[in-house]
């Protein structure tokens, strides 16, 4: 009987402590499920509502995006520039063809003045020959006028032109057709004392007759003119 109890006894202990452990672990798997609930709920609420992640750029479209922004800026500006230069370059033409244009209303004036001046430069040696030689007979006149031999009347000779001596000029072979002297001669033919007295008469020109050596020029130049000696 006493053996009988005990393990009466011993059924009951266990059943009650079989008993005990079920809440136990009830309570457990509700904890559990509670937190899981509340880890679900911290997930969901940290992300942002109403966005769809399909529509969010990522890192890469982030990046891309600002160059392909800066690329049509640099695009639109370069369009700026481009029209820049052809209205530019279109209004440089249109000056061009209005400066043609005026070149070619002018051309014909532009030749009758060229040939103006051609004609000019053409006849000015003549002109200038022609007023040497009125001045020439001028001075003829003049020298008839005061009873200054001219160079026809110096003698039987005919004149030479004393201008081919160096240092004589126009106006010194004026003079000296005034001083009754016209040929290489003449001149080849003086004396010291015939030096110094043209010299004389010549103060315009001192010493030009010994300086430039006249005498031996004339002698030279009567010597090849004339085949003899003076």
């Amino acid at each position: 009987m006493p053996l009988l109890s005990t393990r009466m006894h011993c059924r009951c202990a266990d059943r009650l402590r079989g008993a005990n452990i079920v809440p136990t672990v009830l309570i457990l798997v509700i904890s559990i499920a509670v937190l899981l609930g509340a880890l679900a709920g911290y997930f969901f609420a940290s992300r942002p509502r109403g966005v769809d992640a399909s529509l969010t750029p990522s890192r890469t479209e982030s990046a891309v995006w600002p160059q392909v922004a800066t690329a049509a800026v640099a695009a639109d500006a370069d369009d700026g520039v481009g029209r820049e230069k052809a209205r530019i370059i279109r209004s440089l033409e249109a000056e061009a063809w209005s400066l043609r244009d005026k070149l070619a209303d002018r051309d014909p004036a532009s030749i009758e003045l060229e040939a103006l001046r051609r004609q000019h430069r053409e006849l000015a040696p003549a002109l200038d020959d022609a007023l040497r030689e009125a001045a020439r007979y001028r001075q003829l006149v003049v020298d008839i006028e005061n009873n200054a031999p001219p160079p026809i009347l110096l003698g039987a000779a005919e004149p030479d032109d004393l201008k081919l001596i160096v240092g004589i000029g126009p106006v010194l072979e004026r003079m000296l057709h005034n001083l009754g002297v016209g040929t290489f001669r003449q001149i080849a033919r003086w004396t010291d004392s015939d030096v110094a007295e043209f010299d004389a008469k010549l103060p315009e020109f001192p010493g030009r007759i010994v300086r430039d050596q006249w005498v031996t020029q004339a002698r030279a130049l009567h010597e090849s003119k004339y085949g003899e000696r003076p």
